[in-house]
């Protein structure tokens, strides 16, 4: 793959022809790992909390930007709400505008501003001592807004209905 070649000759376009193959690689590799990654937070979890990032603010950073493109944010939302209806575990998403990262976990005081290039969480409350990373208070933030009581999922055998309209337990060991 030399960037010395002709443009339009016949090793340019082999060389053009291995780099999209290695795009289309990546591409399926990363597909495949956000599918097998929602498939078992769904599976896995009766609950799932996550936060509805402004995409598109943060593809603005430049430092940040290409690293957030990369990474499928629409798409792992979109797997896990299809998901977690098909396995029966529930989704909760945070607004926009919930402020996970200024909140204080310990006693829910908001600071006014918070720049990404501070990633320590120091409460200033004065009857607060919380001092954390900032990503982990978000995250407790977060775990917040989850349910206290909802019941795991159960792993169940699938069940068929027999003529009389009674479940009847399918035999595992079928093939």
């Amino acid at each position: 793959m030399n960037r010395h070649q002709v443009i339009g000759s016949n090793n340019w376009k082999k060389t053009q022809q291995k780099i999209a193959k290695l795009h289309y690689r990546i591409s399926c590799i990363r597909s495949d790992f956000l599918h097998k990654f929602t498939t078992s937070l769904a599976k896995n979890h009766s609950q799932i909390v996550i936060e509805d990032l402004n995409v598109s603010g943060l593809i603005k950073n430049g430092k940040l930007s290409k690293a957030i493109a990369d990474s499928g944010f629409y798409e792992f939302k979109r797997q896990l709400i299809y998901k977690t209806q098909l396995y029966g575990s529930k989704l909760i998403i945070a607004d926009r505008f919930f402020a996970s990262s200024k909140l204080c976990p310990k006693c829910g005081h908001k600071k006014d501003k918070l720049p990404l290039s501070v990633r320590v969480y120091e409460c200033d409350n004065e009857n607060c001592d919380w001092i954390a990373d900032r990503d982990y208070s978000a995250s407790l933030n977060l775990l917040g807004l989850a349910e206290p009581d909802v019941m795991p999922v159960e792993k169940q055998e699938p069940t068929l209905f027999d003529e009389a309209g009674t479940k009847k337990q399918i035999m595992s060991n079928i093939v």
